[in-house]
C-alpha cells in the first residue's frame, strides 16, 4: 500500500477532485496548509509587526491507495492540478506498512 501526498493550488481543487472521482479514488483526506516557497505570498502580520516570512495557502490531499494504482493517480492530480507557473505544488509517496478500518476490523487493502 502507498500513502500519496499532494500538495496543490486551492484553485485546483474542484479540478483535481473531479478528475479523481472520474477514475474511482472516493475517498481522500484534505488539509488546509501554508507554505513556504519560490512564489512570492502574503505578508504575515501579528499586532502591528511584519513576522517577516510570506506564507501561500495551499491544500494537502492524501490518498491511500494499493500499489497498482499509485502512477495512475499520481498522473491524474499532476495533470488536473498544472497550471504550468511556480507554485502548483509537490507530490510525495510514502510506503504503508499497515492499515486498520476501525468500524470493521478489516486490515490492510481490505480497509481501503
Amino acid at each position: 500500500m502507498k500513502k500519496i501526498e499532494a500538495i496543490i493550488r486551492t484553485t485546483k481543487f474542484d479540478a483535481v477532485q473531479d478528475a479523481l472521482a472520474a477514475i474511482g479514488v472516493k475517498f481522500f483526506t484534505l488539509t488546509d496548509v501554508r507554505g513556504y516557497g519560490l512564489q512570492s505570498g502574503e505578508k504575515r502580520i501579528y499586532r502591528g509587526a511584519d513576522l517577516g516570512a510570506n506564507f501561500i495557502p495551499r491544500l494537502q490531499m492524501n490518498v491511500v491507495t494499493t500499489e497498482e494504482k499509485v502512477d495512475q493517480i499520481i498522473s491524474t492530480i499532476e495533470k488536473s492540478g498544472r497550471t504550468g507557473a511556480v507554485g502548483d505544488g509537490k507530490i510525495f509517496v510514502y510506503d504503508i506498512e499497515s492499515a486498520l478500518r476501525i468500524r470493521t476490523g478489516e486490515r490492510d487493502t481490505d480497509a481501503l
